[in-house]
């Protein structure tokens, strides 16, 4: 059963039942995913570390820092 018959069976029970139907799949996928970086970004300060990924920076720290080696050398 693939998501679309799950949701077409889920809205059936729910009419049965006189309930709200349930919303369509993939509906809130961006906003899950927001909710789940919000919530990371949270427990990282609660835990006393960087709320960000150090990957970028470090990567601009390594690009910086081959620039003024290579300027430099040349001088």
């Amino acid at each position: 059963m693939n998501a679309t018959q799950q949701h077409m069976l889920d809205v059936y029970r729910a009419a049965q039942l006189g309930s709200p139907a349930p919303p369509a799949p993939g509906l809130n996928d961006w906003q899950v995913v927001r909710e789940v970086r919000d919530h990371q970004r949270v427990r990282a300060v609660v835990e006393d570390r960087p709320a960000r990924s150090r990957r970028l920076r470090t990567a601009l720290a390594n690009l910086f820092a081959s620039s003024t080696r290579s300027s430099s050398a040349c001088g």
